[in-house]
């Protein structure tokens, strides 16, 4: 499988990483520790610093966008204003983990919240899976349809939606539209479609009641990720155990990290509530 990512080192609150054949400096507040080959970042092609304000800086020609592939799932990246590439390759096992599951299904019914760019979006169709993405900003889930496109599933079975998760799902129960899986990523503090306010400690209890009605009779599973600081694996885990009250239910927990060769750089926690059929 192809592997256009690299995270070749990291430190001093930054991290240096390859997507594709550039090299880019960005933030990481938690890579507190020292680099370990400082030669190595005198060689990146762009660095990107919130001290003087949010910017990048370009020591060679970056293209306005450029294609990458990761684990036969491809991506389009381009830098935004906030740093960001379009990618979060810390989910790379957890989209490992949905093509897995929904692999050798019949068309199971996946729903993915606050689906940013569309990576598990394209790990499920890639598995036949039928999606329902779901993004609160319009340029992301336009976004998520290039990446789409990229990928050959233009005519894929996604249904593209841009709104509150929130009301979202109540309109789902209402309508009686269930989903064999529901994935999400919700933020620590968000905004909705039309200015809805999203704190995780004060609605992730609903959110995730509401996901445990959405779900089909005979369901798949819930994958659970997040990124905000107090958040364990064991928070997670609780989280699932409470507002999923099934039978033949397991969690499983873990970390997400960027992976290294020197060392990785912890980056969220996720937890996977799969159930017997």
């Amino acid at each position: 499988m192809n592997n256009d990512y690299e995270l070749i080192d990291s430190g001093f609150c930054q991290k240096l990483e390859r997507f594709g054949p550039y090299t880019l400096i960005r933030p990481s507040p938690q890579a507190v520790w020292k680099p370990s080959c400082p030669k190595a970042w005198e060689k990146a092609d762009a660095s990107f610093a919130r001290t003087e304000g949010e910017r990048w800086r370009f020591r060679t020609t970056v293209p306005d966008e450029w294609t990458i592939e990761i684990d036969s799932i491809r991506f389009l990246l381009h830098p935004t204003e906030f740093g960001h590439l379009g990618i979060f390759t810390e989910q790379r096992p957890l989209w490992n983990k949905i093509r897995s599951a929904c692999m050798g299904q019949t068309k199971p019914r996946v729903l993915n919240l606050f689906a940013y760019s569309g990576g598990s979006t394209l790990a499920a169709a890639l598995a036949g899976a039928e999606v329902c993405h779901l993004d609160a900003a319009k340029g992301m889930v336009d976004w998520a349809r290039k990446n789409a496109k990229i990928n050959g599933l233009q005519a894929a079975p996604i249904r593209w939606i841009i709104d509150d998760a929130t009301k979202f799902l109540k309109r789902e129960i209402r309508r009686e539209r269930f989903y064999d899986a529901i994935i999400l990523d919700p933020p620590s503090f968000g905004r909705g479609a039309d200015g809805e306010v999203f704190k995780i400690e004060e609605h992730i209890l609903e959110l995730l009641s509401l996901c445990h009605e959405a779900l089909s009779q005979k369901p798949l599973f819930v994958l659970f990720s997040c990124h905000t600081a107090g958040f364990t694996e064991e928070t997670l885990r609780y989280l699932l155990e409470d507002c999923f009250p099934r039978k033949g239910r397991e969690v499983e927990t873990g970390e997400l990290t960027l992976p290294g060769d020197k060392r990785s750089i912890p980056n969220g926690v996720w937890a996977y509530m799969r159930f017997s059929t």
